[in-house]
């Protein structure tokens, strides 16, 4: 017994009639009988008879053909879920990112990417690096924003995408902003060394945070110490504590775009504090067609015509 068999004993329950069955089947009639004459040998009773010009199911082919019916009806919808997938008309893109781009860039990524497809339905995880690195497997495409490791699965592709700059955070009315030569937009105009901040109280995110990794690398090529006075989860508890008179913090630039002036931004030097975000694709040797179309919107290789609102 094949699935071919059943679905079409159920295109013939449903038409009553093997010459219309093979005809919505796009077969030929000897090859509906044909395979019926199969089917039939392997429940080894009849399951339908022959009635005018057209059958009548047996109580066995009536039950038979409930069972039909259903696979009939999943095999239409495994096809319009194939097409759909083909034309990017529906599906399922699982997104996971760390805290900065999940914060600063994926709504906007998402929203532009849910205009031009809006069937798609998006699910998105966020946690820190380790965290995401942690969830390759459940997810179709991640951005991330620390070192991205040797640790990956195989069949992991990484895409280079964003250059970004942490930068130190301090309460308005600080020493160091002062003594930074304050300019305009709430950021000093000078750049401050990392072996400066050394006299301070630090406020650092988690273990495992990218901003983290690259602000502990800094203070050790420079050979300062680390007075760190406060751990916290997360970019707004960094800002939270900041406020609150903790210390020092260590955000992304792009964290900053929307602060009111309450904390005052420090670029550190003597060159930029920068790194890098990645785009990784598990199983990128299949990656899905929505993981595609996702990851050229990220790196700004979309066609124009595919581009929402060009």
């Amino acid at each position: 017994m094949t699935p071919e068999q059943l679905i079409t004993f159920a295109a013939v329950a449903e038409h009553r009639n093997i010459s219309r069955a093979a005809l919505a089947l796009h077969l030929s009639q000897p090859a509906v009988s044909g395979q019926l004459k199969l089917l039939q040998e392997e429940f080894g009773e009849p399951l339908y008879l022959r009635d005018g010009r057209g059958v009548r199911l047996t109580p066995t082919g009536e039950q038979l053909a409930g069972y039909a019916s259903r696979l009939r009806d999943t095999w239409r919808d495994a096809l319009a879920f194939r097409d759909a997938l083909r034309g990017l008309e529906r599906g399922t893109l699982r997104i996971g990112a760390t805290t900065t781009p999940a914060s600063y860039r994926l709504p906007y990524l998402v929203a532009q990417f849910h205009a031009r497809y809006p069937e798609v339905k998006l699910e998105t995880s966020s946690g820190n690096t380790t965290d995401v690195v942690g969830m390759l497997g459940n997810v179709d495409i991640a951005l991330i924003e620390g070192p991205v490791g040797e640790q990956l699965p195989p069949d992991t592709a990484v895409h280079p995408w964003l250059e970004d700059e942490i930068v130190a955070i301090v309460p308005r009315g600080h020493a160091l902003f002062d003594a930074a030569d304050a300019g305009e937009g709430g950021a000093a105009s000078e750049r401050v060394a990392i072996g400066d901040l050394a006299q301070w109280p630090l406020v650092l995110r988690e273990d495992g945070s990218g901003v983290r990794q690259v602000v502990e690398r800094a203070f050790a090529r420079a050979g300062a110490p680390m007075r760190v006075a406060l751990e916290i989860a997360g970019v707004e508890g960094v800002k939270e504590a900041v406020r609150a008179g903790m210390g020092i913090g260590f955000v992304s630039a792009m964290s900053m775009r929307h602060e009111n002036g309450a904390l005052r931004q420090i670029r550190l030097g003597p060159q930029a504090l920068a790194r890098r975000f990645s785009i990784l694709v598990p199983h990128a040797g299949a990656a899905s067609r929505v993981a595609q179309r996702f990851l050229a919107l990220c790196l700004g290789e979309l066609p124009p015509s595919e581009v929402p609102g060009a």
